[in-house]
């Protein structure tokens, strides 16, 4: 029988009848890690009788059961709701199953554990299907480029006006950091050049664009932790990355668009655990992301405009890979916060090597 919850407002409706609907996986384990409430998604996700779900030990659900239980271990000690992003388990019956998990106290005895598929494998989603795609552009940019930043150049010898000769170097500069990613579209394989860079710098840099190329009534506002240390990377890739975020803001009809930087520590990066890592957020008020795009926003050709490529937000995730970290969204009307996170200092350790007490 679940646990004792408040009882909900108006006619009277059962707990087990409200989570028995979510197409996401949900059971409450009790204070020695027996299931005592598995609603049917759950018991679907894991080939488990909802007859026999009660009672049943969480080993007994086989290879998970070694994702869930430090999971349970690690709320139960610090009570932080914790969550993991992307992740694969092998169930009993040989599937192999791509979902976010989630863990949270339930009751002062029980813990709530979530598993929400998701709609296709992203770790297998290949590199080279999202280089296929851009490579073609690829070749047909190269020209132009060349010609944008011939005539920049020109420009900028016959100005005077301090702000316009730096809106022309602006203009060069861009020229040449995609004239950069075009021959790396074209030589796929190859691993970006990393060196050490400050994060608020490229943050800066894709402000400065933005302010460029959007309307003077946008607000652009910033929030940065001081004491961030650098980290290595390639600055025009991550550059890329924020520039990608922010114009996705610009298209969902954002008034203000912000940047807050923080340092997380002790953090999980997908099955990795740091110590301490950078965490860029863009956050911006606009209508939101599709409720239809949840599952899949991060897919190469996946977009929720009518004449976009479905390329922007792939490449970001891309982007944000190739330098160990992960990219994440929450979302709301008014609200949605994109958050990339990515490791400092040493390689990153396994989770299971050490005591990490939280992150997604």
């Amino acid at each position: 029988m679940l646990m004792a919850v408040p009882a909900l407002p108006g006619p009277a409706l059962k707990v087990e009848d409200l989570l028995g609907q979510l197409e996401t996986g949900v059971a409450v384990l009790d204070r020695s890690g027996v299931l005592v409430y598995a609603n049917p998604a759950f018991c679907e996700l894991f080939a488990v009788s909802p007859s026999r779900s009660h009672g049943l030990p969480v080993q007994a659900l086989g290879e998970p059961a070694r994702v869930f239980i430090p999971l349970v271990e690690r709320v139960r000690a610090g009570g932080a709701s914790v969550r993991l992003r992307e992740q694969t388990l092998e169930t009993r019956t040989g599937r192999s199953l791509h979902a976010d998990i989630g863990v949270s106290l339930w009751t002062d005895d029980g813990v709530l554990l979530e598993v929400h598929e998701l709609g296709a494998d992203i770790s297998a989603m290949p590199t080279a299907r999202l280089s296929e795609s851009l490579r073609g552009l690829a070749h047909e940019v190269k020209n132009p480029l060349a010609g944008l930043r011939g005539a920049a150049q020109l420009l900028k010898r016959r100005l005077v006006e301090p702000d316009l000769v730096r809106l022309a170097e602006l203009v060069m500069s861009e020229a040449d950091r995609l004239a950069a990613l075009t021959d790396r579209l074209l030589q796929p394989g190859g691993k970006p050049h990393l060196s050490v860079l400050n994060l608020h710098e490229v943050a800066e840099r894709a402000r400065a664009l933005i302010a460029a190329e959007a309307e003077p009534a946008l607000r652009l506002e910033r929030d940065y932790d001081p004491s961030l240390p650098s980290l290595r990377g390639n600055g025009d890739r991550l550059l890329q990355l924020v520039l990608n975020l922010m114009r996705n803001a610009l298209q969902a009809k954002a008034s203000r668009i912000g940047l807050r930087s923080r340092a997380e520590h002790n953090v999980l990066i997908g099955d990795k655990a740091v110590r301490l890592a950078a965490r860029l957020d863009v956050i911006d008020d606009g209508v939101g992301v599709p409720e239809t795009l949840r599952h899949t926003l991060f897919m190469p050709l996946v977009s929720g405009r009518s004449k976009g490529t479905g390329l922007g937000l792939a490449l970001a995730q891309e982007i944000a890979q190739e330098h160990g970290g992960t990219l994440s969204y929450r979302s709301r009307p008014g609200q949605t916060v994109f958050s990339l996170l990515l490791p400092l200092g040493s390689e990153p350790a396994r989770a299971s090597e050490t005591g990490w007490t939280d992150h997604g």
